[in-house]
């Protein structure tokens, strides 16, 4: 191999093991252009409708790209919106809003929130509930493909664990909808709002 290709082999390399190189736009540009409406300049979404995005894990959030894209995962607006992205540039995307301070969100309900936060670490063996720390960990932050959960709003909490319940959202290996099928409405809306305040 000639010294040039072996150096753009390198390159080449590099590119797709940060992902980042081959990112064709910053992501403060792509965040501009598309992210900021719903999830705000910094993935500090205002909007309880729409996710935090601030501190999420970047391998998580890169999956779930990809997901929208390839329609793993549905949900037509974010497929319109990811499906010019390359695969650097949700890389990119990913490690901008990773490396962003979430914050908490105040707590609405301090009773409730005590009920979920027993549900979060202890579960309830007595109806097959699993405690959410077993996956996400003891602050709520996950772990790689896993999400965090800290200090997201409790409203798009709930809409998600509804959506795990009924099977309307997919995960790869349905772990989520084993978990959450003996779980009340009342005891997701009190883990969500335990959860929100977590920071």
């Amino acid at each position: 191999m000639s010294r040039r290709r072996s150096f753009a082999a390198g390159i080449l390399v590099a590119a797709f093991s940060t992902g980042v190189a081959a990112a064709d736009r910053a992501p403060e540009q792509i965040v501009a252009e598309r992210c900021r409406n719903c999830h705000g300049p910094e993935g500090r979404s205002s909007n309880p409708d729409f996710p935090k995005l601030a501190g999420q894990n970047a391998d998580y959030l890169t999956r779930q790209l990809a997901n929208f894209k390839t329609g793993v995962r549905t949900s037509e607006p974010m497929q319109q919106e990811v499906a010019r992205l390359t695969g650097g540039e949700m890389r990119a995307l990913a490690l901008y809003f990773s490396a962003k301070e979430i914050d908490p969100e105040p707590v609405a309900d301090r009773a409730q929130a005590q009920i979920g936060k027993r549900l979060y670490f202890s579960g309830d063996p007595e109806n097959s509930v699993a405690a959410c720390i077993t996956c996400h960990g003891p602050g709520g932050r996950g772990a790689i493909y896993l999400p965090r959960l800290a200090g997201q709003h409790a409203k798009y909490l709930v809409a998600q664990l509804h959506a795990f319940r009924n099977q309307s959202r997919v995960a790869p290996d349905m772990v989520m909808h084993t978990v959450i099928q003996n779980v009340t409405d009342a005891e997701i809306a009190a883990i969500a709002q335990f959860l929100s305040g977590m920071k």
